[in-house]
């Protein structure tokens, strides 16, 4: 499946600056992705992970030189962090030359590694584009959202043969991560330690972080779980949404809530294989909330600000869309179900807020006001609002 919209961003991206990072975790489809945006331009694509690959960037001033008119492609590029200086000396020389767009697309697999190297050393001379798992907008949402729901966005995972193949595939993904990845971006974590982390966060899908509980359960120092979260925000497996803050004279709630970010990968965490076993399960609400919010937030106009509501009082909406200026900002409550209820909490959050506009983003397809002020409608329809902005 070829991302097109992000193809576009990239290839837009590479018309203007020197440098383009490629974000998003591993699996997602950047590695096709770029080699798409490479036909019909002279390329060369270098697999980080490969010893050969690297061993090709021995003398990087040789082998740049030797691809000066080429578009050069460099994968896994945390296997090779200390190439940023070289990136960065290669681009001034070839900018003083004339040269100033389309030189580099680099792929990472995590953001603040990869935001670091390159944010020190390529300042003024690096675009990024983000890229996620698959998301309702590029499926047909009439036949597929509960399998995109159930399976997530990984487009292995999503296109397997049966839920069981796709199961297993996520249940591997996990298992790579935890053993493999995790060691490569930070401090040694033990693997087992991390997976029951992964599993009380997926648990607690959509809850407030709660950093002492956690740490009395795993009977790990609470700094140690931070840092645990961290590396998992990190590695875009969990978002952490933070909560709005606004002078309405209220008592806010401070703490962050946390999703593990693919619905499938929830879902692996927790063993739930098929749509039977998820409709039956307690995280059922919590888990659609969460597909909902990454869906939307994965098509977010660039600089909108994304956040949750909620008061000591008991007011709340689950997310917050800030889009700046004149376009102001959105209330969206996420509810599962065919006949969608306005709740107290709702109207008290909508009073404090004063949104644009409000809307409830149910599991049906039809769409209609409930209130003057307020409109249900699908999951589709609100991904179709967003892009009108």
């Amino acid at each position: 499946m070829i991302d097109r919209k992000t193809k576009t961003h990239i290839e837009k991206a590479l018309a203007r600056q020197s440098v383009v990072a490629l974000i998003g975790p591993r699996q997602v489809g950047k590695t096709t992705l770029s080699l798409d945006v490479a036909k019909g331009r002279s390329s060369v694509y270098l697999d980080l992970e490969s010893s050969r690959d690297r061993a090709k960037l021995s003398e990087p001033d040789l082998f740049f030189a030797e691809h000066k008119d080429d578009l050069i492609i460099l994968d896994e590029i945390h296997r090779l962090p200390e190439i940023f200086l070289e990136l960065r000396g290669i681009v001034d020389e070839r900018r003083r030359n004339g040269q100033r767009v389309g030189q580099f697309l680099i792929l990472g697999s995590a953001a603040i590694e990869l935001l670091n190297k390159s944010s020190e050393t390529l300042a003024g001379r690096i675009e990024y584009v983000n890229m996620g798992p698959v998301n309702i907008s590029e499926i047909d949402a009439s036949t597929d959202q509960n399998k995109l729901w159930l399976r997530g966005g990984f487009p292995d995972s999503f296109l397997a043969s049966s839920d069981e193949d796709s199961f297993s595939l996520r249940d591997s993904f996990i298992q790579t991560y935890l053993e493999r990845d995790v060691a490569l971006f930070g401090p040694r974590v033990p693997s087992e330690t991390l997976r029951r982390l992964w599993i009380m966060l997926a648990h607690n899908q959509g809850s407030l972080l709660n950093v002492a509980k956690l740490s009395s359960n795993l009977e790990v120092r609470r700094p140690t779980i931070s840092s645990y979260v961290d590396l998992l925000v990190d590695l875009l497996l969990v978002r952490r949404l933070q909560p709005y803050a606004v002078n309405v004279g209220k008592r806010l709630v401070k703490s962050p809530k946390t999703y593990v970010r693919d619905s499938g990968l929830l879902h692996a965490l927790l063993h739930i294989e098929t749509m039977d076993d998820l409709l039956g399960h307690p995280v059922v609400g919590n888990s659609w909330e969460g597909f909902v919010i990454e869906n939307i937030l994965s098509i977010l106009p660039s600089r909108t600000q994304s956040f949750f509501y909620r008061t000591q009082a008991g007011a709340e909406v689950d997310l917050v869309l800030d889009f700046g200026g004149q376009k102001g900002k959105w209330a969206i409550e996420i509810k599962r179900g065919s006949a969608p209820k306005v709740e107290k909490s709702l109207r008290n959050a909508l009073v404090d807020l004063e949104p644009t506009r409000s809307f409830i983003v149910y599991s049906g397809e039809d769409t209609y006001p409930i209130s003057k002020d307020i409109t249900v409608l699908s999951l589709s329809s609100m991904m179709e609002e967003i892009k009108k902005i």
